[in-house]
């Protein structure tokens, strides 16, 4: 079974590609979700936010509100650096956790882990191959835009992540989700039947 990654920058349609993906029946695991569920009341990681970031970033009802820490580190580059370094081992641990249960469980072909941050965190080094969902640079600013971020807002989480060419240069299997749906489908299905025949390798 090969344990592949799927990244993209932010609203580049990664989101869409694993939908397809597990529609054509691949087990995909959503390390983004993963890493929200990890700050989570009851969880180690919940204790190490609130002691870095403090009791402002807690919510009424004891959670931590994602919209304030969200402020706190896309302004200040540092403090994001911070999160990660408290969040991504965690998800880490999950992840290869869950590749293993599969590959267990007699998964065959492949199974993909999906995360934006895949490259930052390292973890795409454990991998034995990257798939890299993207497209134009402005698309994603409209695609931010519409998801109603300010112009500003959606620039500064755009530029705290790697540059898409930078992402493009270690990826084994690109997928441009600059077009239709339609389009992107194809891609997927494409990637799927190679997959399938053992053709993708690290």
């Amino acid at each position: 079974m090969l344990r592949l990654g799927l990244t993209g920058g932010i609203a580049s349609g990664k989101s869409a590609v694993a939908a397809m993906l597990r529609e054509m029946g691949f087990a995909v695991l959503d390390a983004d979700s993963l890493a929200h569920r990890l700050i989570e009341p009851g969880q180690p990681t919940y204790n190490e936010v609130l002691q870095e970031f403090g009791q402002t970033v807690r919510a009424p009802d004891g959670r931590v509100d994602r919209g304030k820490l969200s402020a706190i580190v896309f302004a200040d580059r540092s403090r994001l650096d911070r999160l990660n370094a408290i969040v991504h081992p965690r998800v880490a641990e999950v992840v290869f956790r869950q590749f293993e249960d599969w590959q267990r469980s007699g998964t065959r072909d492949a199974a993909f882990v999906e995360a934006a941050l895949l490259i930052e965190s390292g973890i795409h080094k454990k991998l034995d191959g990257l798939v890299v969902a993207w497209c134009e640079p402005e698309q994603q600013l409209q695609r931010l835009l519409a998801r109603g971020l300010s112009e500003a807002e959606a620039r500064r989480r755009i530029a705290a992540q790697l540059p898409v060419e930078e992402k493009l240069l270690l990826a084994t299997e690109k997928i441009d989700c600059s077009g239709s749906l339609e389009q992107t489908h194809r891609q997927v299905k494409a990637l799927a039947a190679k997959l399938r025949r053992g053709a993708v390798r690290s």
